[in-house]
């Protein structure tokens, strides 16, 4: 079953990202205290938020040789 997000659910992501205003905090505050699904919802969202900054990326080391050895032989067409 695919769930939609719905309006409420995009705030509370907004929320987690500190992009709300002061009274959209209240309001959203309210709302998690009285509703177990919402609650849910930004409950796992911070999770996630969590595990997506411990994701370390870096380029394989034969990208960064490809992209050395092209600047070693670039000569601009002047």
């Amino acid at each position: 079953m695919t769930q939609t997000c719905t309006s409420t659910q995009n705030e509370i992501i907004r929320y987690i990202y500190n992009e709300t205003s002061s009274s959209e905090n209240v309001l959203i505050e309210t709302s998690l205290v009285y509703d177990n699904e919402l609650l849910d919802f930004y409950l796992d969202c911070l999770e996630l938020k969590e595990e997506m900054n411990q994701i370390q990326l870096s380029p394989k080391e034969s990208s960064i040789q490809n992209i050395m050895n092209f600047s070693k032989n670039f000569r601009p067409a002047i």
